[in-house]
């Protein structure tokens, strides 16, 4: 068994209930689909942090410029960066898949005053801690951001590639999958197809494009060095013990609402 599939290994009960979690079911109106994506949408953005902090780690974004030592993981990094960062959205522009996730949440009807609040602080100059801790959220969307943040900060990129590989890349394809059936047999009454247009491009790039790319990246960070094969383990099953987590508080919210 190799490397990746002794990781795989390790965390399948993990994404075993993430891919069968019965929040996919609980969203059954358009008030519970409004208030999915005011969660979720903290994920999509952090997931950004994730992404640029391997650019930083694998390239060199300073000057003077030198080349980095990754010659095949700064590739295999940027080109991930171009379509997350300037995808092309449903209307011909160039936006993130972040800005994207926000448009579609209009289109619905979904409050991004708090994401948009949340970010403009941090811009502003909060610190990230502070502004986690000041979120009007339940404790386990703040821990989900806290967990991303933390392992950023250790500053190991073995560690940042795992969180964003097997948290998300190599998840996100079956995952919205679930989600992404559930709204195209329901809801028919509302404009639906931005939101359908982010699924479908994630799934697709995800899944065909990027997923790949993240596991060759994998490969190449950990390398032989049987201690960051370790550390990649527990990264990837905290990292979805996380999602799980974030999953149970977005479905307990919709049973409250």
């Amino acid at each position: 068994m190799d490397r990746i599939q002794e990781i795989k290994k390790y965390i399948q009960e993990e994404q075993a209930i993430l891919l069968q979690h019965s929040l996919y079911n609980k969203i059954s109106d358009i008030t519970h689909l409004r208030k999915f994506t005011e969660t979720h949408v903290y994920a999509v953005w952090d997931f950004m942090s994730l992404l640029k902090a391997l650019q930083s780690q694998l390239t060199c974004v300073r000057i003077p410029w030198f080349p980095s030592i990754h010659s095949n993981a700064r590739y295999l990094i940027n080109e991930i960066v171009l379509a997350e960062e300037s995808d092309e959205w449903i209307d011909g522009r160039r936006l993130s898949h972040y800005e994207m996730y926000l448009d579609a949440m209009k289109h619905i009807g979904a409050d991004t005053t708090y994401i948009q609040t949340f970010v403009q602080n941090i811009q502003a100059g909060a610190e990230i801690d502070s502004a986690i801790a000041a979120l009007v959220a339940d404790s386990r969307v703040k821990d989900f951001l806290y967990f991303t943040f933390d392992t950023i900060a250790r500053g190991k990129a073995h560690e940042i590639a795992s969180a964003f590989t097997f948290g998300r890349e190599d998840l996100i394809p079956v995952m919205f999958t679930s989600i992404l059936r559930k709204l195209q047999h329901q809801f028919l009454d509302i404009d639906m197809d931005p939101l359908l247009y982010y699924f479908q491009r994630h799934i697709e790039l995800d899944g065909d494009e990027h997923g790949p790319l993240a596991m060759q990246m994998i490969l190449e960070l950990g390398g032989d060095e049987k201690h960051k094969w370790e550390e990649m383990k527990e990264i990837a099953k905290q990292a979805l013990s996380k999602r799980i987590a974030l999953w149970d508080a977005i479905e307990e919210g919709l049973t409250v609402a």
